[in-house]
């Protein structure tokens, strides 16, 4: 890994590398390149969906780098979403994610493996919060909580590895 000689910048590069690691295993992928714009699509969607403080809340848990995408086009002003649908929702996701694959990828599939990734990483009490600002089919696509375990605890993280 090259580094830049700033510890903050090299860490959170090791971990946005980490995270796109255990997403595109996730997605049973090995493109980078894809993982990316799969995971950039899904939290953009994600975060119009929640109120500005829960959008924040939600990114105070995310590395810097991830950060920088996720509120990468933001206007506040615009969100929450307003249509609490599932299907424009996942319209949305399917018209955003850019790949040269996009008409063959279900967005569904693509959310549900970003919450997976999200179970992983955000505290579970940041996910509850999440969650519950959410309308009901949107809910359904995050995984139970005994499949988001993934490091063998029995438990989700509590914070931020």
């Amino acid at each position: 890994m090259n580094s830049t000689g700033i510890r903050n910048l090299d860490n959170a590069i090791q971990t946005t590398n980490i995270w796109l690691r255990d997403l595109d295993a996730i997605l049973g992928w090995d493109d980078r390149v894809k993982t990316y714009a799969a995971l950039r699509t899904v939290l953009h969607a994600l975060r119009d969906e929640l109120i500005v403080e829960e959008a924040v809340d939600l990114a105070a848990q995310i590395p810097l780098i991830i950060r920088g995408l996720y509120y990468e086009g933001w206007v506040p002003a615009k969100t929450p979403r307003r249509e609490r649908d599932l299907d424009l929702f996942l319209a949305r996701v399917a018209d955003n994610y850019s790949q040269s694959d996009a008409g063959r990828i279900d967005p569904r599939w693509l959310c549900e493996s970003v919450f997976t990734l999200l179970n992983t990483y955000v505290s579970a009490g940041e996910i509850d919060d999440v969650k519950n600002m959410l309308f009901s089919h949107l809910q359904d696509l995050w995984p139970d909580d005994e499949l988001a375990d993934s490091n063998g605890s029995g438990q989700r993280p509590t914070s931020l590895h």
